[in-house]
């Protein structure tokens, strides 16, 4: 299923608008204000996902999750060119498609930045420029894990929908960039019965910028 991509309109400003509101709200560095230019959304229109998602909300509410639990929030994606970030708005993120393994097992599940500052291992540089996916997630139960540069990979959590790195408050300014990635990614999966999802339910695609 296909989602449907729409041309400028009116409705195109208002949503560069919604779209730039939640990235700039998302940003580690307050500096990030003015270093960023953006200049065109498209809203992905995924029944299948949106509907997925809600399925997973009721399903997760079912289960006795707080509404915090079941609050959507946002988290980013960047990509270097527009059929990458197309692609997963088509076939949604996948399991297998992350180089980091910190947090948790990548063939088990997902990676996706809370900061849409900070999307990838190294800085961005003047001039570069890329495709941001914003996606809708619901964290569910979140799971705090310290980070495993180990080649055993960390599995899911039973009982767990999503991975955290231990929380630096503080990261400091001498932090690398790459470190500052990997400790603000979150690690997403949906196990049942024993078996990993290969597209978690929870990450619903909803801006390309």
């Amino acid at each position: 299923p296909s989602p449907d991509f729409h041309p400028e309109s009116e409705e195109s400003s208002s949503l560069l608008r919604t779209a730039v509101s939640v990235l700039q709200s998302s940003y580690l560095d307050s500096t990030s204000q003015d270093g960023f230019q953006y200049s065109q959304a498209i809203l992905v229109e995924n029944n299948v996902f949106l509907s997925e998602l809600r399925a997973f909300a009721q399903a997760k509410e079912a289960a006795g999750y707080s509404q915090e639990e079941l609050e959507e929030t946002f988290a980013f994606l960047l990509f270097d060119n527009e059929e990458e970030a197309k692609e997963v708005c088509q076939t949604g993120l996948r399991v297998n498609s992350s180089s980091i393994s910190t947090l948790g097992d990548p063939a088990k599940g997902v990676y996706i930045s809370k900061y849409a500052d900070c999307l990838h291992p190294r800085p961005w540089y003047h001039g570069k420029s890329g495709y941001i996916v914003i996606c809708k997630l619901i964290k569910g139960k979140v799971k705090v894990v310290s980070e495993n540069y180990t080649t055993s990979y960390t599995c899911p959590s039973p009982g767990y929908d999503c991975h955290v790195a231990v929380s630096r408050n503080n990261i400091p300014s001498k932090t690398s960039h790459c470190q500052a990635f990997e400790q603000s990614q979150y690690y997403v999966y949906e196990v049942s019965n024993g078996s990993t999802a290969e597209r978690p339910r929870q990450i619903c695609p909803y801006i390309v910028i």
